[in-house]
């Protein structure tokens, strides 16, 4: 698995490269966003771990760039560990976030389960499902509107396959949580009802589909 490390601290990426070569991973390095945003364009790695702090471009932004292109799965380090950068950062598609300081065999563990999720999710059902004039292509991980195509983020839709795939089943917060980001003792129910809330506004008028169950959770009801 090859990684890219972001971090405008020399001697973090050191030893998060030294760690992730001891667990036989290929890595290589940038020291800002700006040249993150320029490898990601012309490598293709299987995850990318970003520092939000940095100069000329911070972490946020170049992850906003690479989204455009890559769905590569990203994990943001930050020294802040407020809950708005945590929300902010899954808005805009990372896959987990580590507060420094951090300890390098954590981080690890991280990789190796955000890496796992991903690749559990490739084999997702083949098919093309359609519910009226909302379209979803599992396999190609498409989402479509009345024809459109859906601009969403890559968590978007992970969560609509996962809910699609267990129709009309009533799924908690505690399990969305553990299930589509991979964890349950990080992360709160906002953290799910923000992501329910994009993905509302990405179906449109098919937002009906995503049914509130008030003091529980949610399920996909067509």
């Amino acid at each position: 698995m090859k990684l890219l490390i972001v971090d405008d601290e020399a001697n973090i990426r050191r030893v998060v490269r030294e760690y992730a070569e001891f667990e036989g991973y290929t890595a290589e390095e940038a020291g800002d966003g700006m040249e993150a945003v320029a490898m990601a364009r012309e490598n293709d790695y299987d995850l990318i771990i970003m520092d939000i702090m940095m100069p000329r471009l911070d972490g946020f932004s170049a992850c906003k760039e690479i989204r455009k292109t890559k769905d590569t799965p990203i994990i943001m380090l930050s020294a802040r560990g407020e809950e708005y950068d945590k929300l902010f950062g899954f808005e805009l598609g990372i896959d987990d976030y580590v507060v420094k300081p951090f300890s390098p065999k954590e981080l690890m563990a991280r990789v190796k389960a955000v890496s796992a999720r991903k690749q559990q999710s490739q084999p997702q059902m083949q098919q093309r499902l359609r519910f009226e004039g909302l379209e979803i292509d599992m396999a190609g991980r498409e989402v479509y509107v009345d024809g459109a195509k859906a601009n969403m983020t890559p968590k978007e839709y992970d969560l609509l396959f996962y809910l699609v795939r267990n129709q009309n089943l009533a799924m908690t917060r505690d399990k969305l949580l553990e299930e589509v980001w991979g964890y349950d003792f990080f992360g709160d129910d906002r953290t799910v009802d923000t992501h329910i809330k994009m993905l509302r506004n990405s179906l449109g008028e098919y937002r009906k589909f995503i049914v509130t169950l008030r003091g529980m959770g949610y399920k996909f009801e067509a």
